[in-house]
């Protein structure tokens, strides 16, 4: 097979959560580029129908934009209707839908804490547990969920207090590797990926705050850029990855490396 047969994704259609803006939005372009029909949503829907719009006219592909909230069950059953009738098939699932709040351990608000673990823990749950009913039917797909670095480890608190991000990331990466091992069989792969400090819209604040200190902190001493992501998520959602499984791969410029 050759190598541009091993990342053509044209046929294939790529549902991406969060698919609006950020790091959601770089994906969505690459994956167009490649060939894939979208389906974008997220709880902004302008921005979504912006995006679609734009990677119509510029690759030729079909896109959806749908308004919705990944933790709301009807929702997430609206988007996966949605592309079937569409598309006819589903063969790449993004959770990358995310939310974050900022504050002490002892400050925490339960319900800053649940929202941030229904978007970020059960929204991913919810999305897999659909699109996965449909993958299963198929015999084959790819999920890949967005994790982050901060989901493997400790942060210090001066820098980013926000110890339900942290967990609801850590808790992605295992449910990546468990749901690995329960759907390999059933030709489902599942991966996430670990993105470090790339600017957008969540993180614009914390660089702000602190960019000297994070970029110091990256051995590569930059940031990431909106085409840092790209061949990463194209890999995990292409024949290439054909033999990876329940893996993070992290993308952070070598910051867990130290």
């Amino acid at each position: 097979m050759r190598i541009q047969e091993l990342f053509d994704l044209s046929g294939k259609t790529a549902i991406i959560t969060g698919g609006g803006r950020g790091l959601g939005e770089q994906i969505a372009e690459v994956y167009a580029e490649a060939g894939a029909n979208l389906v974008l949503c997220s709880r902004k829907e302008e921005a979504c129908i912006e995006v679609a719009n734009r990677l119509k006219n510029e690759y030729g592909v079909e896109a959806l934009a749908i308004k919705c909230d990944v933790a709301n069950p009807d929702d997430v059953n609206k988007i996966v209707k949605a592309a079937l009738e569409q598309f006819g098939r589903i063969d790449i699932l993004v959770n990358n839908s995310g939310a974050s709040w900022g504050a002490p351990v002892e400050d925490m608000p339960l319900d800053a804490w649940n929202k941030v673990m229904n978007v970020n823990v059960t929204g991913t749950f919810l999305m897999s547990q659909a699109v996965g009913k449909v993958m299963i039917e198929q015999q084959y797909g790819k999920i890949i969920n967005i994790a982050s670095v901060a989901g493997l480890k400790g942060s210090d608190p001066e820098l980013m207090n926000a110890i339900g991000y942290n967990a609801s990331k850590g808790a992605v990466i295992t449910f990546t590797k468990d749901l690995a091992v329960k759907w390999g069989p059933k030709g489902i792969y599942v991966n996430a990926i670990a993105p470090g400090w790339f600017p957008t819209k969540m993180s614009k604040g914390l660089l702000e705050k602190a960019n000297d200190v994070f970029l110091t902190g990256t051995p590569l001493r930059k940031f990431g850029t909106e085409n840092d992501l790209k061949g990463v998520a194209l890999l995990l959602a292409s024949k290439a990855s054909d033999f990876i499984t329940g893996e993070t791969i992290v993308v952070d410029g070598g910051t867990n490396a130290k």
